[in-house]
């Protein structure tokens, strides 16, 4: 396997006003940093589209949707600016995502853990099969949400968050669905690009204008969040670092 197939791929593909940003990673879609900026990336050049009205976040294969953070970039973390950097990839995904004047539609076609619960919460609309179970494990590993917290409470409400963060266990899509993470939950695959199809359509005969004074509105009051997350980040950061994660990490890593 070549080191690009390791650090994962990103691409971008764009018809008409539907633009598809997808990526992929060999160890269960999770994101190392050098995928997590390639996402930014490319969500923000698509943003920059003024065809667009509509971006579709979608990752590869038909097994989990997303693994969340690395576990062999969080082991290689050798100091509190490199932990930062890392967990500041998350960061710049979750404001790519919100900052973009088009609406972001996630693709969910399995579990979600992690990280890529923020990548979920940061979309406008979610489409989930009923498989699509997700959790937040980082307390599990010595950490802690930081980075995604703010997105994910704005989406499911403090105590639903709470509980996430706390006992690190999986919700099924229902409770997803219940509690707004996902904004539909079809029973496979087939059912979800059909709705997304359906979505997609719909989305295309939109007001533009209309569609970027939404995004405002959805995201409203979130100006600090450059600031907030980068604080966040530096918390995970030097959390990384710390005996009981490191241990935590090496024990994952052997299972």
């Amino acid at each position: 396997m070549t080191d690009a197939k390791l650090e994962g791929e990103v691409g971008a593909e764009v018809h008409g006003a539907i633009a598809v940003v997808r990526f992929a990673h060999p160890k269960s879609n999770s994101l190392p940093g050098a995928l997590l900026r390639k996402i930014a990336a490319e969500i923000d050049d698509v943003a920059r589209n003024s065809g667009v009205k509509m971006i579709v976040l979608r990752s590869a294969g038909d097994g989990a949707f997303c693994a969340g953070a690395s576990f062999d970039e969080l082991k290689a973390v050798k100091d509190a600016s490199s932990g930062r950097e890392f967990f500041l990839g998350f960061a710049k995904v979750i404001l790519a995502m919100t900052r973009a004047p088009q609406f972001v539609v996630c693709r969910v076609q399995g579990k979600v853990t992690g990280g890529g619960v923020g990548l979920v919460a940061a979309s406008d609309y979610a489409i989930a099969v009923k498989g699509a179970s997700l959790k937040l494990s980082e307390l599990a590993l010595g950490l802690g949400p930081f980075v995604i917290g703010p997105v994910v409470e704005r989406r499911v409400g403090p105590g639903p968050f709470t509980d996430l963060a706390i006992d690190a266990e999986w919700r099924d899509a229902d409770w997803g669905e219940r509690h707004g993470m996902y904004s539909k939950v079809v029973g496979d695959v087939k059912e979800m690009d059909q709705a997304l199809e359906k979505l997609a359509a719909f989305i295309e005969s939109a007001n533009p204008e209309a569609i970027r004074q939404m995004k405002k509105v959805f995201w409203a009051d979130t100006d600090h969040w450059p600031d907030l997350l980068e604080k966040r980040a530096a918390i995970s950061g030097a959390l990384a670092l710390s005996p009981h994660t490191r241990a935590a990490i090496e024990g994952v890593g052997k299972r």
